[in-house]
């Protein structure tokens, strides 16, 4: 095995939600739809979005409710007023807003939002 990823899949039980979410809110090309899996063109690391029905008869972890935040995607601007125009862009177009936009004393403006299945997701830009 090499020490690398290739792909991100989000398992989910509103493919339809999400598919469209991530099309069309945050912009993500869809590259192979076959309904119930969903793999969008991404620079670098594979990213798709899957059905967790899918998986049951491979495992029951897949049928467990996922409790917490388990994961984050990160989503770079070019800077920091993009980083407010993107929040407000994407807010509007239907993503939940969870925190606005804020400079952190790791010399990054970033904001967080949600996707329909509530994964909570950051935009951020290096402060200058």
């Amino acid at each position: 095995m090499k020490a690398e990823i290739n792909l991100i899949t989000i398992w989910t039980d509103e493919i339809d939600r999400m598919r469209n979410f991530y099309n069309q809110v945050l912009g993500f090309r869809i590259k192979n739809d076959l309904g119930n899996y969903v793999e969008f063109e991404n620079n670098g690391v594979r990213f798709a979005i899957c059905m967790r029905n899918v998986m049951y008869s491979y495992s029951d972890e897949y049928r467990k409710k996922v409790v917490g935040q388990a994961f984050e995607l990160a989503f770079p601007c070019e800077n920091p007023d993009e980083v407010d125009e993107a929040f407000e862009k994407l807010v509007t177009m239907g993503a939940t807003p969870v925190h606005q936009p804020q400079n952190m004393p790791w010399n990054q403006r970033t904001a967080l939002f949600a996707d329909p299945d509530g994964n909570i997701h950051e935009i951020f830009s290096e402060i200058i």
